[in-house]
């Protein structure tokens, strides 16, 4: 898991073109004033899901992982925290459906507030928890998700 200010993204260019693409995006666009939706930038290897969504309670949280998309979370506008376990440290809770790319689990693990302009990379064997409330008074996000699959 990577936390960071989107200002910095040009240090992560080495984890992979795709990831850097990626972050080029979200530093190229106003992500304020995107369409809702899935937008194509490299057909199913790369492509962003733009959300306006209202943080909800850490407790209605669950931990999910994917196989086949590593996340790149950014928070445009509004704040929210993200829960971040190693998968190894949780259990299986529903596994792994291929089709929809997900697994869910339970468990513990830390959370951390994740300001506007911030983004996080979530990868296959990081469990994770987007969208909780700070301080469990919800709030309007616009986020962009950005699906790096994963190199093969």
């Amino acid at each position: 898991m990577i936390v960071d200010k989107l200002t910095n993204a040009s240090l992560y260019a080495p984890l992979g073109e795709r990831i850097a693409v990626a972050l080029k995006y979200l530093q190229e666009n106003d992500c304020t004033k995107l369409p809702l939706g899935k937008i194509p930038l490299q057909g199913d290897q790369i492509f962003a899901l733009v959300q306006d969504n209202t943080t909800k309670p850490r407790a209605e949280g669950v931990w999910e992982a994917h196989r086949r998309y590593i996340d790149v979370q950014f928070v445009a506008a509004g704040a929210e925290e993200m829960g971040w376990a190693s998968i190894n440290n949780l259990t299986v809770k529903k596994p792994y459906d291929e089709a929809a790319d997900y697994a869910l689990f339970e468990g513990n693990g830390s959370f951390i507030h994740v300001p506007a302009g911030s983004f996080t990379i979530f990868f296959p064997e990081d469990g994770h928890i987007p969208g909780s409330a700070i301080s469990d008074v919800p709030s309007a996000v616009r986020k962009v998700v950005v699906k790096v699959a994963v190199a093969q």
